[in-house]
Parts: C-alpha cells; structure tokens; sequence
C-alpha cells in the first residue's frame, strides 16, 4: 500500500520526487528518499506527509540515481525510524508489500544491530548478507527471491554500483518507464506521467537492471525481452484542474464517465462489444469497500434484467469458505486498482479451481487484469482521492450494463443517455446547509431496503471515510431485532427512500425511529412526514440509484470540508490496498 519511484538519468531527484507527490494517495505516514551524491548513498527521511521531506532537499545536487518512498505503515509506528529507505551495509531499498517470513529472517540475522521495527529492514539486512556471499547483485537478487515470503516491489541501490538501480517485483505492482536514456521506476502509472507514457510492466519474479547501457530484465536467471506499453490517455494528467480537492474533481467528472461507458458499449440504442454472462447458472461477485458495495448493486440489476442467480463475497472472506463450483458459474471480480490483495488473492482461487473468471479493473494491464480469463476495464480515467466516487460510479453502470446485455431492454437503454445531465444538475445544488447538520453528530446510521440499502452502505463508508464521524449503514427492517436500542436524540439517522417497491415499508421503520425523539434526514423521492431533513431526488425510476450517488458523495465532501479535515487523504487509509 505504499507508493515507490526511482529515477535513473538527468535531474533524478526532481523526477522522483514529482513522482512520489503523485502518489502520495498510496500512503502518507512518512516518507524517504535515497540517492547517489559524489559516488556515495545518502538518505534523508521525514515523518508525515511529502512535504515535510521536501524542506530538506536539495534539488540542484547533480545525482543521476535516486529512489523514493511514501508509506502507509504495516510494521511499527508511523515515524522517522520506521520510514523508508532501509539500509543494511551495501544494500538500500525501498518496499511495498509485507515480508511473511521477516521474524523467521530477523532471527537467523540477530547479530545484525536493527534500527527498525520493519519488516523492510529484515530485506536489506538478507540481501546485504547474499551479497557478501556471492560478490554479484543479480546472483544476490534470484537468491533472495527464493527466500522471501510474501509480496514486494523492491528498488535497490548498492553502494558499490553507484551508477545502477536495480528492481524486483512479486505480487505488488512496478512499472519502468523510458524516455530517450532516462528510466523511471513507480508502483503505478500516475507518477511517471509527467516523465513518460511509454513503460513496461513487470510480471512475478522479474529482475530490473537500471544503468548507462539502458534497462535490462531477467527472470528465472536469464534475461528476457519485454513489450512496451503506451498509455493513451496522457490529457488525463493528475492536477486538481482548479478544484480544491481531487475528490470534488473526480465527482464532478462522473457526467463524462457514465457518457464515456455508453459510448463504449452501446450503438443503435443496443448492447454491444459486452461480456455475456447468458450462458451461466450463477454468479459470485468478489470485491472489497466500494467495489463490493457496485457489487451489491450489479446483483440487483444481474437478478432483475439477466435472471441470474448472483451473490456478492467481501473478497477477505471469500478465500476462507466453502464454494460449490461448477462449470456454470462465473466469478466476478471487481477492483478500481485491479491490485487489491484480497481481490487477488479470491480471483488466483477461482482460477485455480478452473472457473471462469471476469475482472472488472480501472487499470489497463494491472494483476487482476492479467490474471482474469476475461476482462472489462472501466472508462473512470485516473481516480487520486483515496475515497473513490467516479471508479464506483463506473463500476456500478459496468454491471448495469452487463445485465441489460442478456435483456437488451431499449426503454432502460434509451434513458441511460439522459443520466450524464441529470447528473450535472444534481452535482451543481449546494449540500452545506445540510452538511452543517450532519456535522453537529457524532453517531449516524444509515438504513435503507433493497437496493436502498445497497446505496446507504456506500453512503455511510464515504462518510466515514474522510469525516471520521462513525456511521453504519443498516437494513432499515432488522432494526426492531436489537438496532433500535441505539437511537435516541444523539443519533441522526440518514435515511434512502426510493424503490416504490418497498418504500412504504421503509417509511414504517423511520416512522419508529422518529418515535425514539431521533431526527431522520431522507435522501428521497417520496414527500411524507417520515423525514426532518430532506434531499429532494425528482426522478423515480430504475436508474435513480446513479442519481443518488451524487449527493450522497457531496454531502460526506461537506461534512469533512467544514470539519477541515484532509479529504484527499484520510486518516489511516490507502488507494491501493495491495497487502492482505
């Protein structure tokens, strides 16, 4: 969950550091940087956020190798210590991942004096030890691929071969972009931007190679060649365009996301170029937070239009239940990163069962889009807030979609392209009043039924996310089995209200919690006398849930500005949850 960079070639430490700002949405507990400076390794390393480092560098040192690091912590606390790069002897590296046999290593190196409480540290301390052994950095790396256990991506520098960095990767994203003779080393594409759109990525076990003579690759200790990739959309560059915060850009590109997906999978007012899910008996969705929370909505709209058996899994928990595979079940995974650890993990277990597989990823050629036996990327472009709104919304209208493709309803396919306007007129009202509201508690829950409830689960995690006001969202029905107990005049309850099929029940269960002196704000089509507050949604039909989206999205933003609190990167949370 960590971001990493290194630059090898003119001004290195500008280029890795504008590359690790960019990925900052990775982690923010502290941050490092090492680099070459007259033959020798420095490191420098600060607690808190990139900028914090920044006070400290030097950016007119003419250093041609340098590697960076910004974390998001696993082992031991948030500090100056603990932060990266490690170094042991000859050996400095940064890390993302987590070593699952680093106290097996810690043991067998005691002697070593360690200054950490990382399991990054173990890394350096077994490569420099190799290293002593056999003389060779490439004989050092197959070594040490054999002995460590768990997920990396590493960037190394040894101190004697100061002009080469070298790279390994195993199960946690890296990339190496290239322009003229100039390499850069990043976790994702979004950091190498501003350098290049030209890169490789890096399959389980490769070795990276950095130096004067270009980039070489190995694996199973024999060089290989790799193919080039091109990004193609380089005008989805990563600045805030004018925003205050990439969270209300991102919101406000959804419009152009959803017009973007119908673009892509619908001509003539039908279904085109979409994976079919006809053939199959059932469907698992596997997913993790907001994916899982598309996934619950894609079950509804799957079941309704497709007439498909479908459950939705928390991919943390998939992996360690029983499944009744057969050749008539498809498995869908879904990840905005297509690196989620768990994600993987469940979709590396239907495929070993031989099943087939789908994944559902934002990022071209990430692991699950590898992995999957089919795929289908989502047209959200880059997402950098940590708390997602357009990768869900993407997410939610991919599965709509893959639903209508077996009914190819045309009334709900011709309404689809009138979304993207209703869309902007919702994002262009004002929440704040509303948010002032809500801000006052400390204590919310969220309840809904049906897919209302599929909604409240995402409503209630986007504020929770970046507000830090605890809430949950619950089935407004289960509320007398034991929920109820909860609500008096310190609790609000946020409430969604718009399936006409089970509205009238739902109005019933507010209606009690009013009778318990708690004030209920409604996110609702329906007028009545179930709500305190309102957020007034005219349209009612089945695609107001995309609708919904919006101001449930706008108003935890609201929430979080007024309480000033940093919205683009939450407290204790990462884009990318590459570790299990």
């Amino acid at each position: 969950m960590c971001g990493i960079t290194g630059f090898v070639g003119k001004n290195s430490i500008r280029n890795t550091m504008i590359g690790i700002k960019s990925l900052e949405y990775r982690g923010y507990d502290s941050a490092g940087i090492a680099f070459i400076n007259n033959k020798k390794v420095e490191v420098l390393k600060e607690e808190g956020k990139i900028e914090n480092l920044e006070k400290f560098i030097n950016y007119d040192l003419d250093s041609l190798i340098s590697i960076a690091h910004t974390r998001w912590a696993t082992h031991g606390a948030a500090n100056k210590i603990n932060a990266h790069p490690h170094s042991a002897g000859k050996i400095t590296l940064v890390h993302n991942g987590i070593i699952e046999n680093y106290k097996e290593l810690k043991n067998k190196y005691k002697d070593y004096k360690y200054k950490s409480e990382t399991d990054t540290e173990v890394i350096a301390v077994l490569m420099n030890e190799l290293y002593s052994e056999y003389k060779d950095m490439l004989k050092t790396l197959n070594k040490a691929i054999e002995i460590l256990k768990g997920s990396y991506a590493l960037a190394i520098i040894n101190s004697d071969y100061p002009d080469t960095l070298y790279a390994i990767r195993k199960d946690s994203p890296l990339i190496v972009g290239v322009k003229d003779s100039d390499t850069m080393l990043a976790s994702d594409v979004p950091a190498i931007l501003h350098f290049t759109n030209k890169y490789y990525l890096l399959d389980n076990y490769d070795i990276v190679k950095v130096d004067s003579k270009g980039v070489r690759f190995y694996n199973d200790n024999k060089e290989i060649t790799k193919r080039i990739n091109i990004y193609d959309n380089s005008s989805d560059i990563t600045s805030k365009n004018g925003y205050d915060h990439y969270m209300l850009k991102e919101i406000n590109e959804e419009p152009s996301v959803f017009r973007n997906t119908l673009k892509e999978y619908i001509n003539n007012n039908k279904i085109v170029n979409m994976f079919d899910i006809s053939k199959y008996d059932e469907i698992e969705i596997v997913a993790c937070g907001s994916a899982y929370h598309a996934g619950c909505l894609g079950k509804h709209y799957i079941e309704e239009y497709a007439n498909i058996k479908t459950n939705v899994y928390y991919a943390s928990e998939y992996r360690y239940t029983k499944h009744f595979y057969n050749s008539n079940i498809l498995v869908i995974v879904i990840s905005q990163s297509g690196e989620t650890a768990d994600t993987l993990a469940a979709l590396k277990m239907a495929n070993d069962n031989n099943v087939d597989t789908l994944g559902i990823v934002n990022v071209y050629k990430s692991s699950i889009a590898r992995e999957a036996k089919h795929v289908i990327y989502t047209k959200a472009g880059i997402e950098i807030s940590v708390a997602t709104t357009k990768a869900y919304m993407a997410q939610s209208l991919t599965l709509l979609l893959l639903a209508l493709n077996v009914k190819q309803d045309s009334s709900i396919i011709k309404e689809l392209f009138k979304i993207p306007s209703i869309l902007t007129k919702y994002i262009n009202r004002t929440y704040k009043k509303i948010a002032k509201v809500i801000a006052k508690y400390n204590h919310i829950f969220y309840l809904g039924r049906e897919i209302d409830y599929y909604l409240a689960l995402e409503g209630s995690l986007k504020l929770k996310e970046i507000s830090y006001i605890h809430s949950e969202a619950y089935p407004a029905g289960e509320l007398k089995h034991g929920t109820i107990s909860l609500m008096d005049t310190n609790t609000l309850v946020i409430s969604v209200v718009t399936d006409d099929k089970i509205k009238e029940k739902t109005i019933s269960n507010l209606k009690e919690v009013m009778a318990r002196d708690t004030k209920v704000l409604s996110i609702t089509n329906t007028s009545g006398d179930f709500y305190d507050y309102k957020v007034d949604i005219i349209e009612n039909d089945s695609l107001t849930p995309f609708i919904v989206m919006i101001p449930m999205q706008l108003i935890a933003y609201e929430v979080a500005r007024i309480k000033g609190y940093d919205i683009d990167k939450p407290r204790n949370l990462a884009k990318s949850v590459t570790v299990e």
